[in-house]
This record gives C-alpha cells, sequence and structure tokens, in this order.
C-alpha cells in the first residue's frame, strides 16, 4: 500500500516537471523545422564556408557566428554545447552588441524590437518565424546578407538558410531591429 503511494507520487511529480518543461519560456521549434533540408538550395557546409570569407561585414559578428556554427541544438539551452533558437540569439547580441534580450523569440520581437519589412533588412537585424501551431512567434535568427540569416534548427543546430526557401518563406512572420 505504502509502495503504491510512493509510485503515485512519483508519477505525480514526473507529470508536473514534464509539464513544467513543456511551458519553459523559450522558442521550441516545431518538428516541421526538420523539413528545411528539403528545402536546402545550398549545405550548410558551403554556407558556414562562404561566411567564414566574409560576407558578414561586422567583424565581431562574423567571428561570433563561426564559433557557433554547427553547435547542437538543445531545447532551453544558451550555450555553444547545446541551444535553442531563443538562447542562441541572446547569446550572440550579448557577445556582439552586449545587448540583452528576452529569452523568448515573440518577447523579442514583441519588446525588443522595432518592427521592419523584410526589404529594410541589414546584417545583424533579427527575421521571426511561426513554426508551430498555436499561430504565435516561435522561432528566430539573426540577418546576415544576402537573404541569408543563421539560426539554431532543431534539426542542424547552429546553421545558414536563406529567406527565399520554401519552408522560411511559408513561415516568416516578420523582421526587428534591435532597440
Amino acid at each position: 500500500m505504502r509502495a503504491m503511494k510512493r509510485v503515485r507520487h512519483t508519477l505525480a511529480m514526473i507529470a508536473m516537471i514534464s509539464g513544467l518543461i513543456l511551458c519553459m519560456p523559450s522558442c521550441k521549434s516545431h518538428k516541421e523545422v526538420s523539413t528545411d533540408e528539403i528545402y536546402t538550395t545550398e549545405s550548410s557546409a558551403s554556407k558556414a564556408d562562404k561566411y567564414g570569407d566574409l560576407p558578414i561585414k561586422d567583424k565581431k559578428l562574423r567571428e561570433e557566428v563561426k564559433a557557433w556554427m554547427g553547435a547542437p541544438y538543445k531545447y532551453g539551452g544558451h550555450s555553444k554545447n547545446g541551444t535553442d533558437c531563443s538562447g542562441f540569439v541572446m547569446e550572440v547580441f550579448k557577445a556582439v552588441y552586449d545587448i540583452k534580450l528576452e529569452r523568448n523569440s515573440a518577447k523579442m520581437y514583441e519588446n525588443n524590437c522595432k518592427k521592419i519589412k523584410k526589404n529594410d533588412l541589414r546584417e545583424g537585424d533579427l527575421v521571426f518565424f511561426i513554426t508551430g501551431s498555436k499561430n504565435r512567434i516561435s522561432h528566430v535568427g539573426i540577418y546576415l546578407n544576402d537573404g541569408d540569416f543563421v539560426h539554431a534548427s532543431s534539426s542542424k543546430g547552429v546553421t545558414i538558410n536563406n529567406l527565399s526557401q520554401r519552408y522560411y518563406t511559408n513561415h516568416y512572420a516578420g523582421s526587428g531591429r534591435v532597440k
């Protein structure tokens, strides 16, 4: 009898903790992000080589992006050992611009950015996406140049993609310039 109570208590605690983890204020990219390989026009490896050679004009941003390339995806993470999209953006902005951003992609869009048009994007601006079923911003990346942006993909970790890729065109929600 006592053992059964312990088991029920343990299961209740696990359920409660799981619920809290699911509600963490971070940007968990919806599983659909794993389909970005289907829409890739240029491999991430060649993009990394391209950016290693410098189309990112800001030297500090270029070096920081290079240091993060390939870091694995980890929900709730914000280090090179594992990061989600908002954790990656938050850490890059702290290192490069000494700016503290919100920890959640939707809050970054609402509280940290002046909304800008897609055709007004400049290096270092943020791009936002709706990737989940709740019709709210749930993914963020840092715009580089020529339509390219860097982000933490749930399937590839920190990688570079292009806004013209069908997946990102279909899920694009807006852009912002950090205030």
